[in-house]
């Protein structure tokens, strides 16, 4: 079967790789120059299904309205005269109760499982190293409150059999010496050894390069101008290098998937979240980060990347707009500095932002759409690095007919109803 996908980031990337392993002919195209260049590019490194959880839940209105009061604000909105963001932000309410929470959160952990263990299997197979670490995700709290409300996300991480820690200071110190100086400041965490980190950027050359070896043609600088239906299928891709056509189209194109689709009248519940990042040079390698730290403050998570400590965060609801803001870095220096400030030089930082193709309900879209041959890999959030080998895994079973090795409910565009 002749698979053409659109967007070659991480998603993309991994998904071709896993249809040419499963047989199929596959071609990517991409509108920028080479693999992972917009949303994968510098994301904050976590590889972390225990991490996995939606942004709406019980409480999280009122935290929101806190948040925005905040210096160091992990929510920005820029009111915009924009429907679709809107509609989402309604239906993201929608989902902030307990009910939705704990069937969103049991949904978005099922396939990070699964792609832990994919992600395991990959890196077996073909050897492929991506600056990655095994030593787990620490989730820092500095309000006994924030502590105690770990208590639902241990209740799902039992359910599904990830394994967990909750720690007081000493307890933490043993897998982050670094904090030793700035211990008052927080009250416990709640460590995930089973997390992992790694550049996704590095990655997703590294596994296009694979994917080129199976036989995948990629097609860098192709800029997809319609989807052109006949039917209820998608007859040809209208590109700026002429029409393609093949028996499936898998669309992983990220926030932008939801304008492509918008003509045919299928609306999909993505919208972009912009989030920002700073890449550090270490410049003491002993009072740096030994893995991933999430700060539950701030929401930015300061993560070890070989030579570099990667800093992300931030949820920003401003449209496509790709502006950097340095408001927003001064979020991102602040968290390292307040944790890490002899780990590394943050003068020297580079500075990043991406969209990130985020769904009400955390779940990310995986599978058929109501177009007949078109599928979707799309509204992965801030996970898309973590669930990327099960989602490539998971579409290779299932658009080869196979049956998957996990359960797909829960995860089409047929949720919305």
């Amino acid at each position: 079967m002749k698979i053409l996908i659109i967007g070659a980031g991480v998603i993309g990337s991994t998904a071709a790789w896993y249809l040419a392993r499963a047989g199929h002919e596959v071609e990517v195209i991409e509108r920028e120059r080479g693999p992972a260049l917009q949303t994968s590019f510098a994301n904050a490194g976590e590889v972390s299904p225990g991490y996995s959880a939606p942004w709406a839940g019980p409480g999280v209105p009122v935290k929101a309205i806190k948040w925005l009061l905040m210096e160091h604000s992990p929510l920005v909105i820029k009111p915009m005269l924009d429907p679709a963001m809107w509609r989402w932000g309604a239906a993201m309410l929608r989902n902030c109760t307990e009910a939705r929470y704990a069937i969103n959160k049991a949904r978005m952990v099922r396939v990070a499982e699964y792609s832990r263990d994919c992600m395991k299997a990959l890196r077996a197979e073909t050897g492929i190293r991506y600056d990655e670490r095994m030593q787990g995700t620490l989730q820092l709290f500095r309000t006994q409150q924030q502590l105690d409300g770990t208590a639902k996300d241990i209740e799902i991480l039992k359910q599904y059999g990830v394994p967990y820690q909750l720690l007081d200071r000493a307890g933490y110190l043993q897998y982050e010496p670094a904090l030793a100086e700035q211990q008052h400041k927080f009250v416990g965490a709640l460590r995930l050894p089973g997390d992992e980190t790694g550049d996704c950027f590095v990655f997703t050359n590294a596994i296009a390069r694979l994917a080129q070896e199976a036989g995948v043609r990629f097609r860098f600088g192709v800029r997809v101008k319609a989807l052109q239906r006949d039917g209820d299928a998608i007859g040809a891709v209208d590109t700026d290098a002429g029409a393609l056509r093949a028996d499936r189209v898998l669309l992983a194109a990220g926030s932008y998937s939801t304008g492509l689709l918008k003509s045919l009248g299928v609306r999909l519940q993505v919208y972009p979240v912009k989030g920002f990042s700073i890449t550090v040079p270490i410049t003491d390698a002993a009072h740096a980060p030994e893995s991933t730290i999430m700060d539950e403050t701030h929401k930015v998570a300061v993560t070890r990347l070989g030579d570099r400590i990667r800093v992300g965060g931030t949820a920003q609801l401003s449209g496509f707009d790709l502006a950097l803001d340095p408001r927003r870095r001064e979020t991102l220096e602040f968290v390292v500095t307040d944790l890490f400030p002899r780990g590394g030089d943050v003068h020297q930082a580079t500075f990043w932002t991406g969209l990130r193709p985020m769904t009400p309900d955390g779940t990310p879209l995986i599978g058929p759409s109501p177009i007949r041959n078109l599928w979707l890999a799309t509204g992965h959030g801030t996970l898309g690095w973590t669930m990327a080998a099960g989602t490539g895994a998971l579409l290779a079973d299932w658009m080869s007919d196979r049956r998957p090795a996990i359960d797909t409910e829960g995860l089409t565009l047929a949720r919305y109803g």
